[in-house]
């Protein structure tokens, strides 16, 4: 089994916040695959079903971002999964509105989910996809930029990449990074 991590805050104030990027790309995972519906458990939203082959449990944390670990955490210990078989969507600073890049491993880039996703399941070897929402113009303080809505041309950027992110995901559940990439850019 693989688990699917969105990563968001909850609340309708933050819904459409770059912040949410995780739970976007999740919903579109969900609808794709026809995945089960969310329900309360681990600390979040927690659904289940197939993507390809692959059995998949997907979950969107209900611990605000900062805590997102305690969810993740929960799952992890419940069905004793090895960091490998984690996917992790994320926002992202580092990247352009609409640019996607997917790793293995890595450091937390100074994203407080990931970071307590890191502290909490006690390794940093999980898979990533990092969604683009690029850094703020001038002086603007990062943690409101990434809790502010996008502009209507960042989100024409980013929907084609949100669409391709299902036709990507058994690649990458295969391991395959590469191929997981072509997939996503060639959608």
């Amino acid at each position: 089994m693989n688990l699917l991590v969105g990563l968001g805050n909850p609340g309708d104030r933050y819904r459409d916040t770059r912040h949410n990027l995780g739970w976007e790309a999740m919903d579109w995972i969900v609808r794709a695959y026809g995945l089960s519906n969310g329900a309360s458990r681990f600390k979040g939203l927690y659904g289940d079903g197939r993507v390809g082959r692959h059995k998949v449990g997907w979950l969107c944390p209900q611990t605000f971002m900062n805590l997102s670990g305690e969810s993740v955490g929960a799952a992890v210990r419940f069905f004793k999964l090895e960091p490998e078989q984690i996917v992790v969507f994320h926002d992202d600073l580092d990247l352009v509105p609409g640019r996607v890049r997917m790793k293995l491993g890595g450091g937390n880039g100074g994203h407080n989910g990931l970071k307590s996703i890191q502290q909490l399941i006690g390794s940093a070897d999980f898979f990533r996809v990092r969604l683009g929402i690029g850094r703020p113009d001038g002086r603007m303080d990062p943690a409101k930029f990434v809790l502010a809505p996008f502009k209507p041309e960042e989100r024409a950027l980013i929907i084609p990449r949100l669409e391709g992110i299902p036709a990507s995901l058994p690649a990458l559940l295969d391991g395959d990074l590469p191929g997981a990439m072509n997939q996503l850019l060639n959608k």
